[in-house]
């Protein structure tokens, strides 16, 4: 037998024996069996760690409901899974009217526009990271936006009330894997986003923040305001973990400008000489 026979049945010997075995996916798995999540990470006491810095890649800041683009920021497909009437939040009759009081007003009341602490749960949802860190006794949050914080006490009480806090009161537990957070005594100065969706100061909100992986922190936000709407509703987004290396939390101070452009400016009423 030739030289060139051999070579091509030992090519096609090895061909057979590479091809005899199962096929696997791109990801190395056999076909039909689902890819196992990474492990979450866990702290000292078992619990997942949420440490780390994070932050969405939404536009729930703008608006919380579905919305076109325009001059307030991107367009989004909304953030509210449950509690919607329609295109709107089921606010009652009479507090329909405030919110579109609110949008009328958004370039120079709504917190944003003038640098103000935006609230809870809308510090979650602005477009700037914020890092966690975690202990059995407190969770603390820092946010890049205005120097804002979160202290979220575990396993204790609220005090006594009524307190108006511009970014209230949060007391925390877990349920499994997930850490539950109870938030009242709210100012009513505050908004869930640039639309000019409100609250009275006798809103409770119940956060609820699960890893879904490594990288990944699920957020939800359950609102009960009988003030204002006639049934609770909720909130759901991903957070997500900055991982590149060096990343950290910058100043960003937010100081409103007094021009024309933010609204706090009324324009000229003749042309410069």
């Amino acid at each position: 037998m030739n030289i060139r026979i051999q070579l091509v049945l030992l090519a096609s010997a090895s061909a057979a024996v590479l091809f005899s075995g199962p096929t696997l996916g791109a990801a190395g798995q056999r076909p039909g069996t689902a890819a196992a999540r990474p492990a979450v990470p866990r702290a000292a006491d078992g619990k997942p760690d949420l440490s780390g810095i994070w932050r969405v890649m939404n536009t729930a800041n703008v608006n919380i409901l579905p919305h076109p683009a325009s001059a307030d920021g991107p367009g989004g497909t909304g953030l509210v899974i449950d509690g919607v009437t329609g295109d709107e939040l089921p606010y009652l009759p009479s507090a329909l009217a405030k919110k579109q009081e609110n949008y009328r007003t958004r370039m120079t009341a709504d917190t944003d526009a003038r640098c103000l602490l935006p609230g809870v749960p809308r510090v979650m949802y602005e477009p700037y990271p914020f890092q966690i860190f975690q202990t059995p006794g407190v969770v603390s949050m820092a946010f890049e936006y205005v120097h804002a914080t979160r202290n979220i006490y575990m396993n204790t009480p609220h005090p006594d009330g009524p307190i108006e806090w511009w970014m209230g009161d949060s007391r925390g537990r877990w349920e499994g894997d997930t850490l539950v957070v109870d938030a009242i005594h709210f100012s009513g100065d505050t908004w869930f986003d640039r639309a000019g969706n409100y609250h009275s100061p006798g809103m409770h909100v119940v956060e609820r923040y699960t890893l879904r992986d490594p990288d990944h922190l699920q957020y939800e936000a359950t609102i009960e305001d009988p003030k204002v709407f006639s049934r609770p509703w909720k909130m759901q987004m991903i957070l997500y973990r900055h991982i590149e290396q060096n990343f950290q939390l910058l100043e960003y101070d937010c100081i409103a400008f007094p021009d024309e452009a933010a609204g706090n400016l009324a324009p000229p009423t003749e042309n410069p000489r």
